[in-house]
């Protein structure tokens, strides 16, 4: 067995030192990339949501991110949308299928209020 060990040893050094060190980098790098988020965004940061009032169309998706260190939710009036504590930089999407106007406060910190516009 010591012969076995031995070979799997070199053979990975020999992996190790023959992978060129950017593909090692660039596998990192791609891999802890974020995935961008498609259609608008709402910041919340500073115990405030930014911007405070959004106007889209129907079949929007909206995505919330959390920029604050304390957690917060993104939670309608009319309950039609809530999502659970999001931590730092976690995000919460919601699609609009319906024209309306829906607001939203965190339910963490009901001083925190925000709208949703959505006409088409």
């Amino acid at each position: 067995m010591p012969f076995v060990k031995a070979v799997y040893r070199r053979a990975l050094f020999l992996l190790l030192i023959a992978t060129p060190p950017f593909v090692l980098i660039s596998a990192k790098v791609m891999a802890a990339a974020p995935t961008p988020a498609r259609g608008p965004t709402v910041a919340i940061k500073g115990f405030a949501f930014a911007p405070q009032v959004i106007v889209v169309k129907p079949g929007t998706t909206i995505t919330w991110t959390n920029a604050d260190e304390d957690p917060h939710t993104v939670t309608a009036n009319d309950k039609s949308f809530h999502s659970a504590a999001m931590d730092s930089d976690d995000t919460f999407s919601f699609t609009f299928t319906r024209q309306g106007e829906f607001a939203y406060f965190c339910s963490l910190h009901p001083h925190m209020t925000g709208k949703v516009i959505v006409k088409g």
